[in-house]
């Protein structure tokens, strides 16, 4: 492992209960990321989840009857995790590891049906460091099994930028590291959320050259921008057809760089 990311498991760490929130702001990006999950998961199985966070995913996934191994690097979300299983009575479902994605030698099982890696690749700023993430999760997939690997676009996060932190243009230093190499430079101090920023051209050829098999690549916040509101007011209905609207145009070439979040799924040969 190249990089020190203590930094990253003490900003999860900090507060576990925002990042089991997000999902309540971006429902966009859970709605999408379910209906791929449901076309691509197999009917039953195993499910190796790293990054599970607070258990967003894990929950639903142990209630649709998957045998789960819930892993990430901060023990805050994961005690968040085990308290929300608990609450559900699901707590002895689930198997929960803190680890990180670079080394899951703490994983005794391996030939899982199904690897999530749906937050640590945003996290890893070395490449090399991506690809052994990317090495681990191949090498506990069965033949046949199924990768979901999530990034952080690097052009498509400008809404939230203009719309949540807009003095942001004015660091000069931090505009050019994110547009050049996708991070923030070298001699900027850890601390806050610190990852990598993908440009979509990266994400097919990352995966294909450890063996996977490339299903589908998709933005799964496609034409919205920053305007979560919008989705997120939408109701029964009208929120459907919305879904189903932008589920079709999700793998769109032109627009899928305009997500902030982007989604590959993929195939171990």
């Amino acid at each position: 492992m190249i990089d020190d990311v203590t930094d990253i498991a003490a900003y999860y760490n900090s507060d576990p209960v925002r990042e089991h929130c997000r999902l309540e702001q971006h429902q966009l990006e859970f709605d999408l990321t379910w209906r791929y999950l449901d076309e691509y998961l197999p009917s039953h199985g195993s499910i190796l989840e790293v990054g599970a966070g607070t258990g967003r995913y894990t929950l639903e996934l142990v209630k649709r009857g998957y045998e789960i191994t819930a892993v990430d690097l901060s023990s805050a979300l994961l005690d968040e995790c085990r308290k929300r299983l608990a609450g559900e009575g699901l707590e002895k479902q689930v198997r929960l590891v803190q680890a990180d994605a670079r080394d899951l030698s703490e994983v005794r099982e391996k030939y899982f049906d199904v690897v999530l890696l749906m937050g640590p690749l945003y996290h890893l700023v070395v490449e090399a460091d991506r690809k052994a993430a990317l090495k681990e999760a191949f090498d506990r997939l069965r033949k046949g099994g199924i990768i979901f690997s999530a990034f952080i676009s690097r052009f498509g996060i400008m809404g939230d930028l203009i719309k949540n932190v807009p003095a942001w243009i004015e660091n000069e230093a931090e505009v050019r590291g994110l547009l050049e190499i996708g991070k923030d430079p070298e001699d900027y101090p850890k601390g806050g959320f610190r990852g990598y920023f993908t440009k979509v051209s990266e994400i097919v050829p990352l995966h294909e050259a450890l063996g996977f098999e490339t299903l589908k690549v998709a933005g799964v916040e496609p034409a919205i921008s920053a305007d979560d509101e919008s989705y997120n007011k939408l109701q029964g209905q009208q929120r459907s057809m919305w879904l189903d609207l932008l589920v079709e145009i999700s793998a769109e070439e032109s627009i899928i760089g305009a997500s902030r979040h982007l989604l590959y799924i993929g195939r171990k040969k």
